[in-house]
């Protein structure tokens, strides 16, 4: 991922954020309560995702993908989206700015997206369905726990070995 960056762009302070997650994502509502007891240096407004205030205070937004990736809007109009959302926000708050700093290096941004696929891989397994390998699993769907062996997953219809064609 390679960034461009207008030097002769005109810097735009930002004195706040808004943050658009899930509202019916366990994790996201997680965090949205961590974020809230943290310091904050800019502040952050929480709001659901697709939620009507959202669709009022942002009309020109894609409000289908605030629910499928991690949105923040800035107070000048900024979008941020997926491992730049979550930069940022880490930016916003006191505790966590110099770690911000290191995950918009190149480096970091790796790690940041990295933390950000996994996020939504976790996302995706809690509603039912992620695909992992190209095929989407279903949480208990073939699926047993043997405390010696450890999770081991059988392709549905293959009871003894032998698999059905499909």
């Amino acid at each position: 991922m390679t960034a461009t960056v207008d030097l002769d762009a005109a810097r735009v302070p930002v004195h706040g954020l808004t943050v658009l997650y899930d509202a019916e994502c366990s994790l996201c509502t997680f965090l949205r309560d961590w974020l809230v007891r943290q310091p904050q240096l800019v502040p952050l407004e929480l709001l659901p995702a697709g939620s009507q205030q959202a669709h009022r205070r942002f009309p020109g937004l894609d409000h289908r993908a605030t629910l499928e990736e991690i949105t923040v809007v800035g107070d000048a109009g900024q979008v941020y989206r997926g491992a730049s959302a979550w930069v940022v926000t880490l930016w916003a708050l006191r505790g966590h700015r110099a770690l911000a700093h290191r995950l918009a290096t190149p480096a970091g941004a790796r790690f940041a997206k990295g933390a950000v696929l996994a996020a939504a891989k976790w996302r995706g397994a809690q509603r039912g369905g992620a695909q992992w390998g190209g095929r989407a699993y279903r949480q208990g769907e073939g699926w047993t726990y043997d405390p010696g062996q450890g999770w081991t997953y059988t392709e549905p219809g293959c009871d003894g070995g032998a698999c059905a064609t499909r």
